[in-house]
């Protein structure tokens, strides 16, 4: 298996775990969010205020569907399951990890929701968003993990053992 593909909600710390899984396992590691923005010139956030959702989504799936990388960790943004043709091309690279948590949690972790880049059509809730996007991430995920009540370092470590990753010595 070359790459590990983090999927989940927004605050579900894919970036965050990502870093530290690859820390752990000597591999690179890629965050997708950053990728837009370096592409864009600004913040997500102000991407989707200036441009809209719709032209984010646009540039989010062009660039997911054209990323080839090997050997790394790669953190998507919470909407990359939107996009089946983006979402083939990171799973011909990789397994995909589906990090779980409870709305409840979520919405606890979403305190910047309206700084922080998400992709959200007018007057579409936080509800709404985990209840359209749940049954994607399960679809697309090759390994879930239940982040709840965990730590980064114990979603690592399942991870690792999920999928049998020796580590470096």
């Amino acid at each position: 298996m070359s790459c590990i593909i983090m999927i989940g909600m927004p605050g579900c710390g894919k970036s965050t775990v990502g870093v530290v899984l690859a820390k752990a396992i000597g591999k690179e590691f890629l965050d997708t969010d950053l990728l837009i923005q370096e592409q864009e010139g600004r913040l997500l956030q102000q991407i989707i205020d200036q441009k809209g959702n719709e032209y984010f989504q646009t540039v989010e799936e062009e660039i997911l569907a054209q990323l080839q990388k090997k050997n790394c960790v790669i953190s998507t943004g919470g909407s990359a399951v939107y996009y089946p043709r983006a979402m083939e091309n990171l799973r011909k690279q990789g397994a995909t990890v589906y990090i779980r948590l409870s709305l409840e949690t979520i919405i606890t972790r979403l305190d910047n929701i309206k700084t922080r880049g998400i992709t959200m059509a007018n007057g579409e809730t936080v509800d709404g968003l985990y209840r359209a996007r749940i049954p994607l991430y399960e679809r697309y995920a090759d390994i879930t993990i239940d982040g709840e009540k965990k730590d980064v370092e114990q979603i690592v470590e399942e991870i690792i053992l999920s999928f049998k990753i020796a580590l470096p010595q």
